[in-house]
């Protein structure tokens, strides 16, 4: 039993010139599959468009041609009619044509150039994945928002970020890709990166291609394998080797620790399982971990650490102490 749905012409227009959003991209895909009338006539409506595009650029010398291909596809040439039939057919087809041909560049051109909507893509509890107008894919980790235009038409392709994300940028050196996040700018032009701001402190980390970063007169270039950590307040910019891969755990539901200090990977656990565990010891905070644990409940992982560094698991309250 097929289901009807409604559709809006201007979403489809939308949908044709790919301004839609993945809300409407959704919409139009799901009436498309409900049965072949539509299809057709979503077929039609791209037809038309086509035409009034070709049409846009032809010179008044080929314009006999282009109406003959028309009045071909619409069967105006079918049967045979008196001599001054043709006549009105073709005037009343120009026409109509031309109506449609000026309604579809107007309506293109007011669209075209009109600023670009702004989207702003929010996560709760979830991870969610998110294309750009460009074609670069953003992973928006839960509880993070990310902001961007509807279409980059400037020099540049911003965005705004709250929160963290990991960015697969399109390649585009003559359109770099600006993200601001605080008071600190992120450009690139073609790579891969997570960028992580909580609580004040940003964190940026480069898994391929080079990345600059700025933050008031300080600016630094990170290469793959390399992070910097950025407080609120801070104005200078100190890069540093990054072995762990503990950012990659929202999107790839892992914990990998391969060097990784007790203290990085208490504070990943304590986000990701939204526990209070504290080191009350102070000289196990730079102990080092080499593990993997993936769809682990916390306990079972907070045993392999009192194994690995020899330390004592104690509940408290609402605090899990190391000691």
């Amino acid at each position: 039993m097929s289901t009807n749905i409604n559709m809006n012409d201007d979403v489809l227009v939308k949908y044709l010139l790919s301004e839609a959003d993945p809300g409407e991209i959704a919409a139009v895909e799901a009436w498309l599959n409900t049965n072949t009338g539509n299809k057709k006539y979503y077929n039609e409506m791209k037809l038309i468009w086509e035409d009034s595009l070709r049409l846009a650029g032809k010179s008044e010398g080929d314009e006999s041609g282009t109406w003959s291909k028309i009045e071909d596809r619409l069967n105006f040439n079918a049967a045979p009619v008196a001599s001054s039939k043709p006549l009105m057919n073709s005037y009343w087809l120009r026409l109509a044509a031309s109506i449609v041909l000026v309604c579809g560049i107007g309506w293109f051109a007011i669209n075209y150039f009109k600023s670009p909507a702004v989207m702003n893509v929010e996560t709760k509890e979830q991870v969610l994945t998110q294309l750009l107008p460009d074609g670069s894919q953003v992973t928006l980790n839960k509880n993070s928002l990310i902001s961007y235009a509807s279409r980059f038409t400037g020099t540049t392709r911003p965005v705004k970020l709250q929160g963290e994300a990991f960015f697969k940028v399109t390649p585009n050196a003559d359109k770099p890709f600006i993200i601001s996040v605080n008071d600190i700018t992120v450009r690139v032009i073609g790579t891969s990166f997570n960028v992580k701001s909580r609580n004040g402190k940003t964190v940026i980390v480069v898994e391929t291609g080079l990345v600059r970063i700025s933050k008031y007169q300080s600016s630094i270039e990170l290469h793959p394998g390399e992070r910097v950590t950025i407080d609120q307040n801070q104005k200078t910019l100190v890069k540093e080797n990054n072995q762990s891969k503990l950012y990659n755990y929202y999107r790839s539901k892992q914990l990998e620790c391969e060097n990784t200090t007790l203290q990085e990977l208490v504070d990943a656990l304590n986000e990701i399982y939204q526990a209070n565990i504290v080191i009350s010891n102070p000289a196990l905070r730079s102990k080092q971990i080499n593990a993997n644990f993936k769809n682990q409940s916390l306990d079972e992982i907070l045993h392999v650490i009192s194994l690995t560094v020899n330390v004592q698991v104690q509940r408290k309250n609402e605090q899990i102490l190391l000691n």
